[in-house]
């Protein structure tokens, strides 16, 4: 066979690969091993501790701007809203809260390689990928020099082609649906697991 068409081959491999995960044979599914924690969960404080809040989303630690604003107000709302809490507008002497969520390879995974065969198979042979995520919240109270942390992890699954559902997930109607639902699950999970921390009241 000639090296042009082991290339042109190849290009239409790789064409028919883009395109499964690109039409709209790829699902999206939250885990349900994490669940949205309700604020009735977590400890309230005596009064509401007013906070700077800082967000940032990450991909693999790098920071990800456009993740960031699409979620930012979303963290913020939840934040208020948990009745431990406030804005620090005005006030002189506030904790700094600092909510970090990073999109984390799963081990043994590899997602290129798993759209490639769906791809080549025009779906008949499904495919699934996990992507992880760490949220990472710590609160510096006025005064202190070392914050209180704590961390909570979440999962969404991505199927291609004809995948069977991953058992223990929730299907989402869209991938941006999944990314909101895993935020609001795994931010409340940490808000009540600070809130119940020893060096936090």
């Amino acid at each position: 066979m000639k090296i042009s068409t082991k290339i042109k081959r190849l290009s239409v491999a790789f064409t028919l690969a883009g395109a499964a995960l690109l039409s709209g044979c790829a699902s999206s599914y939250v885990d349900t091993a994490t669940k949205e924690v309700p604020v009735a969960q977590y400890k309230k404080p005596a009064q509401l501790k007013p906070v700077k809040l800082s967000f940032e989303f990450q991909s693999k630690g790098a920071p990800n701007s456009r993740a960031t604003d699409l979620l930012k107000d979303q963290v913020a709302e939840q934040v208020n809203n948990s009745g431990v809490f406030t804005d620090a507008a005005g006030v002189p002497d506030a904790g700094i809260l600092q909510v970090v969520l990073n999109n984390v390879p799963v081990e043994g995974q590899n997602p290129a390689a798993a759209g490639f065969v769906t791809g080549l198979t025009f779906g008949a042979v499904g495919s699934s990928v996990t992507d992880g995520y760490v949220c990472t919240i710590s609160y510096l109270a006025p005064g202190q020099s070392q914050p209180v942390q704590v961390s909570a992890r979440h999962a969404i699954h991505t199927t291609l082609g004809a995948a069977s559902a991953p058992v223990n997930a929730e299907k989402s109607p869209s991938m941006e649906a999944a990314v909101r639902k895993m935020t609001r699950d795994v931010v409340s999970t940490a808000l009540r697991d600070l809130s119940h921390s020893a060096n936090f009241n």
